[in-house]
């Protein structure tokens, strides 16, 4: 089947490149509201692009009346977050994250999410989740007919789970089964790791 996005509704686009684009990694970011409590949200939009320096990106859509959604105000006016990879294990958790709550309505509280402190870093990070990254936010840019928020976060300090880390000279080796992470596909699917290829 040959498709012409042009002849093709942004909706339907979307559905064909989030079923196509897989499977995609999870962004789980905690962030600051302004009352004090934490808000927490996916998103598969989302990726590692650049080592120097070290940055994460990942795109942000709107609220229906276009205002920015908790995360990105979050982000914008504390220059801070935590973006973690989620384990297999949390994918209900992860879903439930990803539901509309009201402005300033705490996903941690609202699901009984544990933190723990995040040691050296201004926010705490999830206590159960293998990976996390102390981000400073770099930049956002706006793109395209209907905008999306391009946020990049450069990684400050990381924490990984210590029985998936490993010394391998002068490298760290991490054991991407012990991580397990959750990844995206399209509609209500997740998956996670089966088998580990490498090439012969």
């Amino acid at each position: 089947m040959l498709i012409n996005f042009s002849e093709i509704s942004p909706t339907q686009a979307y559905f064909l490149m989030t079923q196509t684009i897989l499977p995609r990694p999870i962004a789980w970011v905690l962030s600051e509201n302004q009352n004090e409590s934490f808000n927490l949200a996916p998103y598969s939009f989302f990726n590692a692009i650049g080592s120097e320096p070290p940055l994460l990106m990942y795109s942000a859509g709107k609220r229906r009346d276009g205002s920015h959604k908790d995360s990105l105000t979050n982000v914008l006016r504390t220059q801070k977050c935590v973006i973690h990879i989620a384990s297999a294990e949390q994918i209900n958790q992860v879903h439930q994250t990803g539901t509309d709550l009201p402005p300033g309505h705490s996903e941690i509280d609202e699901y009984n999410i544990k933190l723990t402190e995040f040691t050296g870093f201004t926010l705490p990070r999830l206590a159960h989740a293998p990976v996390a990254f102390g981000c400073e936010l770099y930049k956002v840019d706006e793109i395209g007919d209907k905008p999306m928020s391009l946020v990049f976060a450069e990684i400050k300090q990381a924490y990984i789970r210590d029985d998936a880390v490993s010394q391998d000279g002068a490298r760290l080796k991490i054991d991407s089964q012990k991580i397990n992470p959750l990844a995206r596909l399209g509609g209500m699917e997740y998956s996670a790791i089966s088998d580990v290829l490498k090439p012969e």
